[in-house]
């Protein structure tokens, strides 16, 4: 651990790193009722502790950090591998002047209530700025079942969000990340398995009799993100979504049985001297891998792992540049030891001399 890194657990461990917003629902605020955690196993503290958060997708805007995570509640629904314990209904959002620094919690950015298409189960967002307007983007259920991607807009990077009237046409499955590139085109990457009902929108179609895990087939090509480019108001697809391949060093695409490097889940691209990383959690054996590209719409060879599991069950994670230095913002269950309540976490990540990644341990082994 770096002496910056170690500073930051020790504030975190005495302060708790909490935000300063009155407004946290006491309800399900993560301090009474849990067992006391031995911080000190850990790389990282969390960044806020009146809510439980996961899947933080972090940004720099005017020079200020914003991180949008999804919000996890105590409901309930019994655990399944689907992941209907999830039953997270708004977003809050983070933000902070520096990393290490006083975290700010927002109130109630977007409720599932206020998005006319959506039921349920509103999982990991990402957000987008262009033109004076933040972009939210969000996966729910609809009436039927079936997740889609929604999108909301604000003058605000903490919202209020109001969303648009219907889901982005065109759109399935879930865990949208949207990567402006240097020349301005703008890409959504999205996609998830088992849950996340990729393998039940071959065709782009939502079928509710679908496999339940992914395309059942070891030997065969496995299941792909999705990419496609946004049309210049951020608010639709400019074309239909495509496959996003990932492949071995022989450039053969990953196989469905290799749970240990395939895509399952909770995308990311960013940039780093002038490659594309395309990054993604790989489920059941709760890795963070990475690919690497000259495009895109890649094609990604398969290059290792980020971070090692953390604690919990899922790990979704954003990469992001801050006073020229990269930071991997993760989540795990220190605060509750249950998969459903989990909170988001920041550490700082480091390349080797060739463009790869150097591997995280989340834990600090005594």
């Amino acid at each position: 651990m770096t002496p910056f890194l170690s500073l930051l657990a020790a504030s975190c461990a005495l302060l708790g790193c909490n935000g300063t917003n009155p407004e946290a629902d006491a309800s399900q605020s993560p301090g009474a009722g849990h067992a006391e955690a031995d911080n000190s196993k850990y790389l990282s503290q969390p960044l806020v502790t009146e809510i439980y958060t996961a899947d933080p997708s972090a940004h720099v805007w005017n020079g200020k950090i914003y991180v949008y995570p999804s919000h996890d509640i105590d409901g309930p629904t019994p655990e399944d591998d689907l992941g209907s314990h999830f039953e997270m209904r708004d977003y809050r959002i983070m933000s902070m002047d520096r990393i290490g620094g006083k975290v700010t919690l927002g109130p109630v950015a977007l409720d599932v209530k206020d998005v006319p298409w959506a039921e349920k189960q509103m999982w990991a967002p990402d957000a987008a700025y262009r033109g004076g307007t933040y972009y939210l983007y969000f996966p729910a259920k609809d009436k039927a079942g079936a997740f889609r991607i929604g999108v909301a807009t604000s003058k605000s990077p903490t919202g209020p969000f109001k969303a648009q009237p219907e889901p982005i046409k065109g759109s399935y499955s879930i865990d949208p990340a949207v990567f402006i590139d240097d020349d301005g085109e703008s890409y959504m990457y999205f996609g998830g398995i088992w849950g996340g009902q990729l393998q039940r929108n071959i065709g782009g179609k939502y079928d509710p009799s679908g496999s339940k895990t992914d395309l059942q087939a070891d030997d065969k090509p496995a299941l792909l993100p999705r990419v496609a480019r946004m049309s210049k108001d951020m608010l639709e697809f400019a074309e239909a979504p495509r496959e996003l391949r990932i492949v071995d060093e022989k450039g053969k695409l990953l196989l469905g049985g290799d749970h240990d490097r395939r895509f399952f889940e909770a995308s990311w691209m960013h940039k780093y001297k002038g490659k594309y990383y395309f990054s993604y959690s790989t489920g059941d054996t709760h890795f963070l891998a990475y690919g690497i590209g000259d495009s895109p719409y890649g094609p990604f060879t398969y290059k290792g792992r980020i971070l090692e599991p953390v604690e919990g069950w899922t790990t979704h994670h954003s990469i992001v540049q801050w006073d020229g230095r990269w930071w991997l913002f993760y989540a795990d269950t220190q605060l509750s030891g249950q998969t459903r309540l989990r909170n988001v976490k920041v550490t700082e990540l480091h390349y080797n001399a060739d463009g790869t990644i150097k591997t995280i341990n989340p834990m600090i082994r005594r």
